[in-house]
């Protein structure tokens, strides 16, 4: 479906990452973890990027997607983008999706690939399932952390939510993890983690390094969903 809307709400997540909401058209049905194309005007020419919805497919009067501000010349417009503002969305698409399917399912990601995550966690808790979801989610510092108060409350709210933070170069005063995901990880916080359907999103290099730990702890292919994510 393509159409064109209207910038309804920005959301300032981190220091240096912003989400961007708009009204959601009537007929624009998605899965959760599926992205959309967004086409803005920069430096006098259109330009067209795939961002993964951090909304869910069950909060219904919007659709967001959520942006690292990387300095580029497209994340320069988006970041001056004031409410109001029109961009043209056409989707949706990807496979990286999950509708209950799976009674147990691991999330891991890194950096702004936790977006599709977000978007199965909050339909998990919206949508009121059973499923036995362990999401690990890697930053490099505390400031880092995208959704950090959502998910909170959502763990708090969700007794099959589980919910764990490591960092790369954390400071003296985190308590958690601060490894990069690694086996020995997922074994920890996933035991039963054979029974498991895993979602991975993050950069290039991580989803390679991801891949090699599950063929390590032989997961089958088949249980493995992957989505690389660039930033732009």
């Amino acid at each position: 479906m393509e159409f064109t809307a209207d910038l309804k709400e920005i959301i300032q997540r981190t220091h240096d990452v912003k989400s961007f909401r708009f009204n959601r058209p009537i007929g624009f049905d998605y899965k959760a973890g599926q992205f959309m194309f967004v086409t803005i005007t920069v430096l006098g020419e259109r330009v067209r990027k795939p961002f993964t919805m951090s909304s869910s497919p069950t909060e219904k009067d919007h659709i967001e997607f959520t942006k690292k501000l990387t300095g580029h010349d497209y994340s320069n417009v988006l970041d001056k983008m004031v409410v109001g503002d029109i961009v043209d969305i056409d989707g949706p698409y990807g496979s990286l999706t999950f509708e209950g399917e799976y009674d147990k399912i691991a999330l891991l990601s890194g950096g702004i690939g936790i977006t599709p995550m977000i978007s199965i966690c909050k339909y998990c808790a919206d949508a009121g399932l059973d499923t036995k979801v362990t999401m690990i989610i890697s930053n490099k510092e505390h400031q880092d952390i995208v959704f950090g108060d959502e998910l909170d409350k959502m763990e708090r709210g969700n007794k099959n939510l589980k919910v764990v933070h490591t960092l790369t170069r954390a400071g003296d005063d985190w308590q958690g993890c601060r490894e990069r995901i690694c086996d020995s990880m997922i074994v920890r916080e996933i035991p039963d983690y054979k029974e498991y359907m895993f979602y991975l999103c993050g950069p290039p290099v991580m989803i390679d390094s991801m891949v090699s730990i599950l063929d390590s702890l032989k997961i089958p292919k088949s249980r493995v969903k992957q989505e690389s994510f660039v930033g732009y």
